[in-house]
């Protein structure tokens, strides 16, 4: 079988994966916390990364020795599970901040910054077109970030060089270092069946993340780890539609470069935007609309590319 293009599908699947945890996990933020949440997607997530695991190795097509893991591949996966809970801390603190908006809006520059560090620690440079295609699609995004009165934002020109906006350019780099990682770990491991890499990477990955964050709660916050804990339910169905994400994002990356699945990945705005303007039925706004617009023309120009 090819997998050539393979990562595409997986791509859309896993932003469809996404698009549903965030609408379960949007409920455990008022009672756990942001990082009580995060956490449930991470713990909860668990179990369904380790039956993917024990699956694959059951298939005909996918069964086979245990990946032969080694240092370097650990160091990548650690850089990438890592990354992914820096960001989630730099953007907590970007939204402390007052000009918050425009914090969460840099962050969303992860893509631009998956170019550069890619190039940079892996070598993997993209063409024009696909760089066109994420400058298209990132600044849709951040378009799609902004409220209707940004230009009031207090401060005005200033709060672009505000602390916020510094923690969420940190944010974007985390996300990017976190895609970046998971890319460099599933390089590690040449000729392993990439469903077996992916599989492997979210379960090591979860788990470390669950161990380093959940020390942190039982340390700081220990009424978020009851409040998961109550709201178990919620937190199952989270964590599952987590792992379900997870584990296409790092099937694809062991398929196309970071650069390729982390913009393709921007779809899942415009699937949020779908879903929760077909609930509200809302209208869209004409920002919204220039900034979704964006967004579809850049992905198309990536897939022209292809």
């Amino acid at each position: 079988m090819t997998f050539a293009y393979a990562w595409i599908p997986i791509v859309l699947w896993a932003a469809l994966a996404q698009t549903a945890r965030n609408a379960a996990q949007r409920s455990l933020v008022a009672k756990a916390g942001t990082l009580g949440a995060t956490l449930a997607r991470f713990l909860y997530g668990l179990p369904f990364a380790a039956a993917w695991v024990a699956l694959l190795h059951a298939l005909p097509m996918t069964s086979g020795a245990v990946p032969p893991f080694n240092l370097p591949y650990v160091s990548w996966l650690m850089l990438g599970a890592l990354g992914q809970l820096g960001a989630t801390a730099c953007l907590l603190a970007a939204m402390k901040q007052r000009n918050f908006v425009v914090g969460v809006a840099f962050s969303k520059t992860d893509a631009l910054q998956v170019a550069l560090f890619a190039a940079l620690f892996l070598h993997e440079v993209p063409g024009w077109l696909t760089m066109l295609a994420i400058g298209l699609a990132t600044a849709g995004v951040v378009l799609l970030s902004m409220p209707q009165k940004a230009a009031a934002l207090a401060g005005g020109a200033r709060a672009w060089s505000s602390a916020a906006a510094l923690y969420g350019l940190a944010s974007g780099a985390g996300f990017a270092l976190s895609a970046v990682g998971y890319r460099g770990a599933a390089l590690q491991l040449p000729g392993v069946s990439p469903w077996l890499i992916g599989a492997w990477g979210v379960l090591l990955a979860q788990a470390a993340q669950s161990l380093l964050l959940g020390g942190w709660l039982a340390w700081t916050s220990r009424s978020s780890l009851g409040a998961i804990a109550r709201e178990w339910r919620v937190s199952t169905a989270a964590g599952c539609a987590g792992a379900l994400a997870s584990i296409g994002w790092f099937t694809a990356f062991a398929l196309t470069s970071a650069a390729n699945v982390r913009t393709l990945g921007l779809v899942e705005v415009i699937f949020s935007y779908v879903v929760s303007h077909r609930l509200m039925r809302e209208r869209l706004t004409t920002a919204e609309q220039a900034g979704l617009a964006l967004v579809a023309i850049g992905l198309l120009a990536l897939c022209m590319q292809l």
